[in-house]
């Protein structure tokens, strides 16, 4: 029966919840698993490819909507959220290649939170 709750609670959440509302929800939801990734480096594997798979459909997501001809947003925004996009699939895809170190993983946490805060007007 809780189950039911639950889905119907994420079904009105979903229909009231605005875009930037939903895409900071996502960027917020990205950031936490490569943290957790990050505070697991050497124990779990998997939770970082996820992780990183994760943020990098999201990052294309982004990339595709800023790049179409009637995206609403100002030109310069859009292609800042367009380098940004670029900047995060060359990183992710080099620490997929070669994960030296944990602490690589800070700066695409600390873009998806501070983009995610942006969109939350906080």
């Amino acid at each position: 029966m809780q189950h039911y709750g639950a889905a119907a609670y994420q079904t009105t959440a979903k229909t009231v919840e605005s875009p930037r509302e939903r895409e900071a929800a996502l960027l917020i939801k990205a950031a936490a698993s490569i943290q957790a990734a990050r505070d697991n480096w050497l124990e779990d594997t998997e939770a970082l490819i996820s992780a990183l798979t994760f943020n990098r459909k999201l990052w294309t997501i982004f990339m595709t909507s800023v790049t179409r001809e009637d995206n609403a947003l100002p030109a310069q925004a859009r292609q800042n959220i367009a380098n940004l996009g670029i900047y995060i699939l060359n990183e992710t895809r080099e620490i997929l290649l070669d994960p030296v170190t944990p602490a690589r993983l800070d700066p695409l946490i600390n873009i998806n939170r501070q983009l995610a805060a942006g969109l939350r007007g906080s």
